[in-house]
Protein backbone atom coordinates (compact mmCIF):
# COMPACT_ATOMS: atom_id res chain seq x y z
CA UNK A 1 0.00 0.00 0.00
CA UNK A 2 1.88 3.04 -1.29
CA UNK A 3 0.40 5.86 0.71
CA UNK A 4 3.37 7.17 2.67
CA UNK A 5 2.64 10.72 1.51
CA UNK A 6 -0.69 10.74 3.39
CA UNK A 7 0.16 8.62 6.39
CA UNK A 8 0.20 10.67 9.52
CA UNK A 9 -1.04 10.05 12.99
CA UNK A 10 -3.85 12.51 12.26
CA UNK A 11 -5.06 10.91 9.04
CA UNK A 12 -8.76 10.04 8.93
CA UNK A 13 -8.86 6.43 7.70
CA UNK A 14 -12.22 5.25 6.37
CA UNK A 15 -13.02 1.76 5.12
CA UNK A 16 -15.77 1.57 2.46
CA UNK A 17 -17.62 -1.71 1.89
CA UNK A 18 -20.06 -1.57 -1.07
CA UNK A 19 -22.55 -4.25 -2.04
CA UNK A 20 -20.93 -6.10 -4.98
CA UNK A 21 -23.00 -4.73 -7.86
CA UNK A 22 -22.56 -1.91 -10.37
CA UNK A 23 -25.51 0.08 -9.03
CA UNK A 24 -23.95 0.02 -5.54
CA UNK A 25 -20.22 0.21 -6.26
CA UNK A 26 -20.53 3.28 -8.50
CA UNK A 27 -22.36 5.50 -5.97
CA UNK A 28 -20.11 4.27 -3.13
CA UNK A 29 -17.02 5.19 -5.16
CA UNK A 30 -18.57 8.56 -6.04
CA UNK A 31 -19.30 9.16 -2.35
CA UNK A 32 -15.68 8.35 -1.53
CA UNK A 33 -14.46 10.75 -4.23
CA UNK A 34 -16.66 13.48 -2.76
CA UNK A 35 -15.21 12.82 0.70
CA UNK A 36 -11.68 12.84 -0.70
CA UNK A 37 -12.34 16.18 -2.41
CA UNK A 38 -13.54 17.76 0.84
CA UNK A 39 -10.68 16.56 3.09
CA UNK A 40 -7.14 16.11 1.81
CA UNK A 41 -5.88 14.16 4.84
CA UNK A 42 -8.46 11.42 4.50
CA UNK A 43 -7.45 7.90 3.43
CA UNK A 44 -10.19 5.64 2.09
CA UNK A 45 -9.72 1.89 1.77
CA UNK A 46 -12.26 0.72 -0.81
CA UNK A 47 -13.01 -2.99 -0.41
CA UNK A 48 -14.14 -5.16 -3.32
CA UNK A 49 -13.93 -8.81 -4.29
CA UNK A 50 -11.03 -9.91 -6.45
CA UNK A 51 -13.46 -10.23 -9.37
CA UNK A 52 -14.63 -6.64 -9.00
CA UNK A 53 -11.07 -5.34 -8.74
CA UNK A 54 -10.60 -6.78 -12.22
CA UNK A 55 -13.54 -4.68 -13.42
CA UNK A 56 -12.69 -1.35 -11.78
CA UNK A 57 -9.06 -1.58 -10.64
CA UNK A 58 -7.76 0.54 -13.52
CA UNK A 59 -10.43 3.24 -13.26
CA UNK A 60 -9.05 6.70 -12.37
CA UNK A 61 -9.42 7.76 -8.75
CA UNK A 62 -7.80 10.16 -6.26
CA UNK A 63 -4.49 9.11 -4.74
CA UNK A 64 -6.06 8.87 -1.27
CA UNK A 65 -8.53 6.14 -2.29
CA UNK A 66 -6.90 2.71 -2.24
CA UNK A 67 -8.30 -0.67 -3.27
CA UNK A 68 -8.16 -3.72 -1.03
CA UNK A 69 -9.71 -7.08 -1.91
CA UNK A 70 -11.41 -10.01 -0.27
CA UNK A 71 -11.55 -13.42 -2.00
CA UNK A 72 -14.32 -14.35 -4.43
CA UNK A 73 -16.52 -16.02 -1.82
CA UNK A 74 -19.75 -15.14 -3.67
CA UNK A 75 -21.06 -16.35 -7.06
CA UNK A 76 -19.51 -14.60 -10.09
CA UNK A 77 -21.20 -11.56 -11.59
CA UNK A 78 -22.17 -13.40 -14.78
CA UNK A 79 -24.34 -15.81 -12.75
CA UNK A 80 -26.06 -13.17 -10.59
CA UNK A 81 -29.16 -12.73 -12.73
CA UNK A 82 -29.70 -16.50 -13.05
CA UNK A 83 -29.96 -16.91 -9.26
CA UNK A 84 -30.19 -13.55 -7.56
CA UNK A 85 -31.59 -14.96 -4.29
CA UNK A 86 -28.53 -17.23 -4.00
CA UNK A 87 -26.21 -14.34 -4.77
CA UNK A 88 -27.95 -12.07 -2.26
CA UNK A 89 -27.76 -14.71 0.44
CA UNK A 90 -24.05 -15.26 -0.21
CA UNK A 91 -23.30 -11.55 0.23
CA UNK A 92 -25.07 -11.66 3.58
CA UNK A 93 -23.37 -14.81 4.86
CA UNK A 94 -19.99 -15.35 3.14
CA UNK A 95 -18.27 -11.95 3.07
CA UNK A 96 -18.17 -10.98 6.74
CA UNK A 97 -15.29 -13.25 7.83
CA UNK A 98 -12.86 -12.23 5.03
CA UNK A 99 -13.77 -8.57 5.60
CA UNK A 100 -12.83 -8.87 9.28
CA UNK A 101 -9.59 -10.58 8.31
CA UNK A 102 -8.85 -7.65 6.01
CA UNK A 103 -9.47 -5.18 8.84
CA UNK A 104 -6.92 -7.08 10.94
CA UNK A 105 -4.31 -6.60 8.20
CA UNK A 106 -4.76 -2.84 7.81
CA UNK A 107 -1.91 -0.82 9.27
CA UNK A 108 -3.74 2.42 10.10
CA UNK A 109 -6.50 2.50 12.71
CA UNK A 110 -9.95 2.84 11.20
CA UNK A 111 -11.92 6.00 12.04
CA UNK A 112 -15.15 4.78 10.43
CA UNK A 113 -16.66 2.08 8.25
CA UNK A 114 -19.01 3.13 5.46
CA UNK A 115 -21.08 0.04 4.71
CA UNK A 116 -23.80 -0.47 2.15
CA UNK A 117 -27.01 -1.19 4.05
CA UNK A 118 -27.56 -4.31 1.94
CA UNK A 119 -24.29 -5.85 3.08
CA UNK A 120 -26.09 -6.34 6.41
CA UNK A 121 -23.17 -7.30 8.66
CA UNK A 122 -21.11 -4.08 8.71
CA UNK A 123 -22.82 -2.71 11.84
CA UNK A 124 -22.02 -5.89 13.76
CA UNK A 125 -18.37 -5.73 12.71
CA UNK A 126 -18.08 -2.06 13.64
CA UNK A 127 -19.78 -2.42 17.01
CA UNK A 128 -17.60 -5.39 18.00
CA UNK A 129 -14.50 -3.35 17.19
CA UNK A 130 -15.77 -0.03 18.56
CA UNK A 131 -15.56 1.54 15.09
CA UNK A 132 -18.34 3.97 14.10
CA UNK A 133 -20.42 2.74 11.16
CA UNK A 134 -22.10 4.94 8.56
CA UNK A 135 -24.66 3.00 6.57
CA UNK A 136 -25.10 4.06 2.94
CA UNK A 137 -28.39 3.66 1.06
CA UNK A 138 -28.14 3.80 -2.74
CA UNK A 139 -31.86 4.10 -3.48
CA UNK A 140 -34.22 6.96 -2.66
CA UNK A 141 -35.13 8.00 0.87
CA UNK A 142 -38.77 7.36 -0.06
CA UNK A 143 -38.03 3.70 -0.82
CA UNK A 144 -36.04 3.37 2.40
CA UNK A 145 -38.95 4.82 4.39
CA UNK A 146 -41.31 2.32 2.75
CA UNK A 147 -39.06 -0.55 3.82
CA UNK A 148 -38.80 0.80 7.35
CA UNK A 149 -42.58 0.96 7.78
CA UNK A 150 -43.00 -2.49 6.28
CA UNK A 151 -40.41 -3.97 8.66
CA UNK A 152 -42.02 -2.17 11.61
CA UNK A 153 -45.44 -3.58 10.78
CA UNK A 154 -44.15 -7.15 10.55
CA UNK A 155 -42.42 -6.87 13.92
CA UNK A 156 -45.43 -5.30 15.65
CA UNK A 157 -48.04 -7.67 14.23
CA UNK A 158 -45.83 -10.79 14.08
CA UNK A 159 -47.12 -11.19 10.54
CA UNK A 160 -45.48 -13.49 8.05
CA UNK A 161 -44.09 -11.91 4.91
CA UNK A 162 -46.05 -14.31 2.70
CA UNK A 163 -49.35 -13.17 4.26
CA UNK A 164 -48.83 -9.46 3.74
CA UNK A 165 -50.89 -9.33 0.55
CA UNK A 166 -53.97 -9.95 2.73
CA UNK A 167 -53.42 -6.76 4.67
CA UNK A 168 -55.47 -3.80 3.41
CA UNK A 169 -53.36 -1.10 5.02
CA UNK A 170 -50.22 -1.15 7.14
CA UNK A 171 -48.45 1.76 8.79
CA UNK A 172 -50.19 4.21 6.50
CA UNK A 173 -49.29 2.20 3.37
CA UNK A 174 -51.80 1.19 0.72
CA UNK A 175 -51.96 -2.30 -0.71
CA UNK A 176 -50.28 -0.96 -3.86
CA UNK A 177 -47.32 0.13 -1.71
CA UNK A 178 -47.05 -3.38 -0.31
CA UNK A 179 -47.08 -4.80 -3.82
CA UNK A 180 -44.33 -2.33 -4.76
CA UNK A 181 -42.20 -3.79 -1.98
CA UNK A 182 -42.74 -7.26 -3.35
CA UNK A 183 -41.69 -6.03 -6.81
CA UNK A 184 -38.63 -4.29 -5.43
CA UNK A 185 -37.23 -7.49 -3.96
CA UNK A 186 -38.36 -10.41 -6.08
CA UNK A 187 -42.01 -11.03 -5.25
CA UNK A 188 -41.56 -14.76 -5.98
CA UNK A 189 -38.75 -15.26 -3.50
CA UNK A 190 -39.61 -14.34 0.09
CA UNK A 191 -36.04 -15.08 1.18
CA UNK A 192 -34.75 -11.97 -0.63
CA UNK A 193 -37.40 -9.76 0.93
CA UNK A 194 -36.71 -11.32 4.31
CA UNK A 195 -32.98 -10.56 4.03
CA UNK A 196 -33.63 -7.03 2.80
CA UNK A 197 -35.89 -6.30 5.74
CA UNK A 198 -33.27 -7.72 8.11
CA UNK A 199 -30.81 -5.20 6.68
CA UNK A 200 -33.27 -2.39 7.42
CA UNK A 201 -33.88 -3.68 10.93
CA UNK A 202 -30.15 -3.35 11.71
CA UNK A 203 -29.95 0.34 10.81
CA UNK A 204 -30.51 1.51 14.43
CA UNK A 205 -27.21 -0.20 15.32
CA UNK A 206 -25.30 2.31 13.15
CA UNK A 207 -23.97 5.73 14.11
CA UNK A 208 -24.77 7.54 10.82
CA UNK A 209 -27.11 7.10 7.86
CA UNK A 210 -26.00 8.43 4.46
CA UNK A 211 -28.15 8.83 1.34
CA UNK A 212 -27.30 9.37 -2.31
CA UNK A 213 -30.04 11.97 -2.48
CA UNK A 214 -30.62 15.65 -1.87
CA UNK A 215 -32.62 16.95 1.08
CA UNK A 216 -34.64 19.25 -1.18
CA UNK A 217 -35.64 16.33 -3.46
CA UNK A 218 -37.39 14.37 -0.69
CA UNK A 219 -37.89 16.75 2.25
CA UNK A 220 -40.81 14.90 3.85
CA UNK A 221 -38.99 11.55 3.74
CA UNK A 222 -35.91 13.02 5.38
CA UNK A 223 -37.93 14.82 8.06
CA UNK A 224 -39.59 11.51 8.88
CA UNK A 225 -36.29 9.62 9.05
CA UNK A 226 -34.70 12.22 11.32
CA UNK A 227 -37.62 11.79 13.70
CA UNK A 228 -37.16 8.00 13.69
CA UNK A 229 -33.41 7.71 14.30
CA UNK A 230 -31.42 9.14 17.17
CA UNK A 231 -28.31 9.70 15.08
CA UNK A 232 -27.36 11.88 12.10
CA UNK A 233 -29.19 11.32 8.80
CA UNK A 234 -27.14 12.88 6.00
CA UNK A 235 -28.34 13.26 2.40
CA UNK A 236 -24.97 13.84 0.71
CA UNK A 237 -25.99 13.30 -2.91
CA UNK A 238 -26.15 13.07 -5.68
CA UNK A 239 -23.36 10.47 -5.48
CA UNK A 240 -22.69 10.69 -9.22
CA UNK A 241 -19.38 11.56 -10.98
CA UNK A 242 -20.02 15.28 -11.47
CA UNK A 243 -16.55 16.13 -10.18
CA UNK A 244 -15.11 14.49 -13.30
CA UNK A 245 -17.20 16.36 -15.87
CA UNK A 246 -14.51 18.93 -16.51
CA UNK A 247 -11.77 16.37 -17.06
CA UNK A 248 -10.64 16.11 -20.67
CA UNK A 249 -9.90 12.78 -22.30
CA UNK A 250 -7.03 12.15 -24.70
CA UNK A 251 -9.48 10.53 -27.12
CA UNK A 252 -12.78 11.92 -28.35
CA UNK A 253 -15.51 9.33 -28.16
CA UNK A 254 -17.36 8.68 -31.43
CA UNK A 255 -20.77 9.00 -29.77
CA UNK A 256 -19.86 12.47 -28.46
CA UNK A 257 -18.79 13.47 -31.97
CA UNK A 258 -22.16 12.19 -33.24
CA UNK A 259 -23.97 14.26 -30.60
CA UNK A 260 -21.93 17.31 -31.64
CA UNK A 261 -23.45 17.01 -35.11
CA UNK A 262 -27.07 16.99 -33.87
CA UNK A 263 -29.38 19.92 -33.20
CA UNK A 264 -29.82 21.25 -29.67
CA UNK A 265 -32.35 19.22 -27.66
CA UNK A 266 -33.13 16.89 -30.58
CA UNK A 267 -31.71 13.57 -29.32
CA UNK A 268 -33.49 11.06 -27.08
CA UNK A 269 -30.99 9.17 -24.93
CA UNK A 270 -32.08 5.60 -24.10
CA UNK A 271 -30.72 3.26 -21.43
CA UNK A 272 -32.74 0.39 -20.01
CA UNK A 273 -30.22 -0.80 -17.44
CA UNK A 274 -27.63 -3.52 -17.16
CA UNK A 275 -29.12 -6.12 -14.82
CA UNK A 276 -32.51 -6.92 -16.30
CA UNK A 277 -33.71 -5.94 -19.74
CA UNK A 278 -36.92 -6.34 -21.72
CA UNK A 279 -37.99 -9.22 -23.95
CA UNK A 280 -36.78 -9.45 -27.54
CA UNK A 281 -40.33 -8.89 -28.76
CA UNK A 282 -40.70 -5.70 -26.72
CA UNK A 283 -37.27 -4.55 -27.88
CA UNK A 284 -38.37 -4.98 -31.50
CA UNK A 285 -41.47 -2.86 -30.85
CA UNK A 286 -39.33 -0.14 -29.28
CA UNK A 287 -36.97 -0.08 -32.27
CA UNK A 288 -39.85 0.07 -34.74
CA UNK A 289 -41.60 2.79 -32.76
CA UNK A 290 -38.46 4.91 -32.65
CA UNK A 291 -38.04 4.60 -36.42
CA UNK A 292 -41.65 5.66 -37.00
CA UNK A 293 -41.29 8.63 -34.61
CA UNK A 294 -38.61 10.31 -36.68
CA UNK A 295 -36.76 11.33 -33.50
CA UNK A 296 -33.00 10.89 -33.37
CA UNK A 297 -31.69 8.79 -30.51
CA UNK A 298 -28.57 7.48 -28.80
CA UNK A 299 -29.16 4.05 -27.30
CA UNK A 300 -26.88 2.28 -24.82
CA UNK A 301 -27.95 -1.34 -25.26
CA UNK A 302 -25.05 -3.28 -23.75
CA UNK A 303 -25.66 -6.95 -24.63
CA UNK A 304 -28.19 -6.13 -27.35
CA UNK A 305 -26.04 -3.51 -29.09
CA UNK A 306 -24.84 -5.68 -31.97
CA UNK A 307 -28.35 -6.98 -32.70
CA UNK A 308 -29.93 -3.53 -32.64
CA UNK A 309 -27.30 -1.74 -34.72
CA UNK A 310 -28.48 -3.40 -37.90
CA UNK A 311 -32.07 -2.27 -37.36
CA UNK A 312 -31.67 1.34 -36.31
CA UNK A 313 -30.71 2.94 -39.62
CA UNK A 314 -29.63 6.56 -39.86
CA UNK A 315 -31.87 7.94 -37.11
CA UNK A 316 -30.18 6.22 -34.19
CA UNK A 317 -26.75 5.41 -32.84
CA UNK A 318 -26.45 2.25 -30.74
CA UNK A 319 -23.43 1.75 -28.47
CA UNK A 320 -22.59 -0.87 -25.82
CA UNK A 321 -21.41 1.76 -23.29
CA UNK A 322 -21.10 5.50 -22.83
CA UNK A 323 -20.17 8.07 -20.22
CA UNK A 324 -23.78 8.62 -19.25
CA UNK A 325 -23.42 11.84 -17.29
CA UNK A 326 -21.46 13.51 -20.11
CA UNK A 327 -24.11 12.38 -22.58
CA UNK A 328 -26.98 13.71 -20.47
CA UNK A 329 -25.18 17.03 -20.06
CA UNK A 330 -24.62 17.36 -23.83
CA UNK A 331 -26.75 20.17 -25.33
CA UNK A 332 -28.07 17.90 -28.09
CA UNK A 333 -29.82 15.61 -25.59
CA UNK A 334 -33.41 16.67 -24.99
CA UNK A 335 -34.81 13.65 -23.16
CA UNK A 336 -33.92 10.40 -21.39
CA UNK A 337 -35.81 7.10 -21.75
CA UNK A 338 -34.80 5.35 -18.54
CA UNK A 339 -35.51 2.16 -16.60
CA UNK A 340 -35.56 4.42 -13.50
CA UNK A 341 -32.53 3.19 -11.62
CA UNK A 342 -31.84 5.76 -8.89
CA UNK A 343 -28.31 6.56 -10.11
CA UNK A 344 -29.60 7.28 -13.61
CA UNK A 345 -32.38 9.48 -12.24
CA UNK A 346 -29.91 11.54 -10.23
CA UNK A 347 -27.74 12.05 -13.31
CA UNK A 348 -30.75 13.19 -15.35
CA UNK A 349 -31.79 15.60 -12.60
CA UNK A 350 -28.25 17.00 -12.42
CA UNK A 351 -28.31 17.52 -16.20
CA UNK A 352 -31.80 19.05 -16.19
CA UNK A 353 -33.13 16.48 -18.67
CA UNK A 354 -36.79 15.29 -18.56
CA UNK A 355 -37.44 11.54 -18.39
CA UNK A 356 -39.60 8.93 -20.06
CA UNK A 357 -39.93 6.29 -17.36
CA UNK A 358 -39.92 2.59 -18.19
CA UNK A 359 -39.61 0.80 -14.82
CA UNK A 360 -38.71 -2.88 -14.94
CA UNK A 361 -37.44 -4.08 -11.58
CA UNK A 362 -36.34 -3.34 -8.01
CA UNK A 363 -37.16 0.21 -6.84
CA UNK A 364 -37.94 1.46 -10.34
CA UNK A 365 -41.76 1.58 -10.00
CA UNK A 366 -41.50 3.83 -6.95
CA UNK A 367 -38.88 6.01 -8.65
CA UNK A 368 -41.11 6.36 -11.70
CA UNK A 369 -43.98 7.57 -9.54
CA UNK A 370 -41.68 10.10 -7.88
CA UNK A 371 -40.68 11.50 -11.28
CA UNK A 372 -44.16 11.61 -12.78
CA UNK A 373 -46.32 12.57 -9.78
CA UNK A 374 -44.05 14.27 -7.24
CA UNK A 375 -41.51 16.10 -9.40
CA UNK A 376 -43.41 16.44 -12.68
CA UNK A 377 -40.23 16.23 -14.79
CA UNK A 378 -41.24 13.15 -16.77
CA UNK A 379 -43.90 10.83 -18.15
CA UNK A 380 -44.39 7.11 -17.78
CA UNK A 381 -44.37 5.10 -21.01
CA UNK A 382 -47.42 3.21 -19.71
CA UNK A 383 -48.37 0.30 -17.46
CA UNK A 384 -48.35 -2.34 -20.17
CA UNK A 385 -44.97 -3.77 -19.14
CA UNK A 386 -46.15 -4.21 -15.56
CA UNK A 387 -49.10 -6.19 -16.89
CA UNK A 388 -46.73 -8.21 -19.09
CA UNK A 389 -48.28 -6.81 -22.26
CA UNK A 390 -46.45 -5.23 -25.15
CA UNK A 391 -46.12 -1.49 -25.56
CA UNK A 392 -46.85 -1.25 -29.30
CA UNK A 393 -44.68 0.54 -31.83
CA UNK A 394 -47.56 2.92 -32.63
CA UNK A 395 -47.90 3.96 -28.99
CA UNK A 396 -44.15 4.36 -28.68
CA UNK A 397 -43.89 6.51 -31.79
CA UNK A 398 -46.68 8.85 -30.69
CA UNK A 399 -45.34 9.19 -27.15
CA UNK A 400 -41.75 9.84 -28.24
CA UNK A 401 -42.85 12.52 -30.71
CA UNK A 402 -44.90 14.27 -28.01
CA UNK A 403 -42.17 13.93 -25.40
CA UNK A 404 -39.49 15.44 -27.62
CA UNK A 405 -41.78 18.23 -28.85
CA UNK A 406 -40.10 21.10 -27.03
CA UNK A 407 -42.48 23.74 -28.38
CA UNK A 408 -45.70 22.18 -27.06
CA UNK A 409 -47.18 23.33 -23.76
CA UNK A 410 -46.74 19.89 -22.17
CA UNK A 411 -43.16 19.66 -23.46
CA UNK A 412 -42.35 23.07 -22.03
CA UNK A 413 -43.91 22.15 -18.69
CA UNK A 414 -41.81 19.01 -18.04
CA UNK A 415 -38.66 20.88 -19.14
CA UNK A 416 -39.48 23.71 -16.76
CA UNK A 417 -39.90 21.22 -13.92
CA UNK A 418 -36.64 19.51 -14.90
CA UNK A 419 -34.84 22.85 -14.76
CA UNK A 420 -36.29 23.67 -11.33
CA UNK A 421 -35.06 20.35 -9.94
CA UNK A 422 -31.66 20.87 -11.56
CA UNK A 423 -31.41 24.27 -9.86
CA UNK A 424 -32.09 22.65 -6.47
CA UNK A 425 -29.34 20.15 -7.18
CA UNK A 426 -26.82 22.83 -8.14
CA UNK A 427 -27.54 24.78 -4.96
CA UNK A 428 -27.24 21.65 -2.79
CA UNK A 429 -23.76 20.74 -4.06
CA UNK A 430 -22.44 24.31 -4.04
CA UNK A 431 -20.47 25.70 -1.11
CA UNK A 432 -22.91 26.17 1.75
CA UNK A 433 -25.52 23.94 0.10
CA UNK A 434 -27.24 21.15 2.00
CA UNK A 435 -25.30 18.21 0.52
CA UNK A 436 -21.93 19.90 0.87
CA UNK A 437 -22.70 20.92 4.45
CA UNK A 438 -23.73 17.34 5.25
CA UNK A 439 -20.51 15.96 3.77
CA UNK A 440 -18.46 18.37 5.87
CA UNK A 441 -20.44 17.60 9.03
CA UNK A 442 -19.96 13.86 8.54
CA UNK A 443 -16.22 14.23 7.92
CA UNK A 444 -15.84 16.49 10.96
CA UNK A 445 -17.63 14.02 13.24
CA UNK A 446 -15.44 11.03 12.26
CA UNK A 447 -12.11 12.87 12.14
CA UNK A 448 -9.47 11.96 14.76
CA UNK A 449 -10.02 13.72 18.04
CA UNK A 450 -13.77 14.01 17.59
CA UNK A 451 -16.29 12.18 19.74
CA UNK A 452 -18.64 9.64 18.16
Amino acid sequence: MDSTNIRTTRVCHVVAMPFPGRGHINPMMNLCKLLASRKKDILITFVVTEEWLGYIGSDPKPHNILFETIPNVIPPERLKAANFPGFYDAVMTKMEAPFEQLLDRLELPVAAIIGDIEVRWSTGVGNRRNIPVALFWTMSASVFSMFHHFDLHIKQSHAKIDLIEQVESIAGMSLSNVEELRTIFHRDDPRVLELALDCISRVPQAQYLLFSSVNEFEPQAFDSLRAIYNFAVYPIGPAIPYLELGESSCETKSYLQWLDSQQTGSVLYISLGSFLSVSNTQMDEIVAGLQISGVRYLWVARGEASRLKDRCGDMGLVVPWCDQLKVLCHPSVGGFWTHCGWNSILEAVFAGVPMLTFPLFLDQDTNSRQIVKDWGNGWRVNDAVKAEKLVTKENIAELVRRFMGVESDEGKQIRRKAKLLQDKCVVAISEGGSSTANLDAFISSISPGKGH
